[in-house]
């Protein structure tokens, strides 16, 4: 008998792996564009003025 299931089972870790980096690369990419987008088109009359209430410690 002839075991060849180790070098498929390499590959489907490999494969498993590489999808789950390209996912995780490409969400990582759209997030900082967004933030890069917000940052460019931020219009400061649109924002409130809020200001923290000091802590009563």
């Amino acid at each position: 008998m002839v075991g060849g299931g180790g070098d498929a089972a390499g590959w489907s870790i490999f494969f498993l792996l590489f999808v789950i980096v390209t996912m995780l690369g490409g969400i990582g990419f759209f997030m900082f564009r967004i933030a890069r987008r917000q940052q460019e088109h931020f219009d400061p009359t649109l924002s409130d003025d809020y200001v923290p209430a000091k802590s009563q410690l």
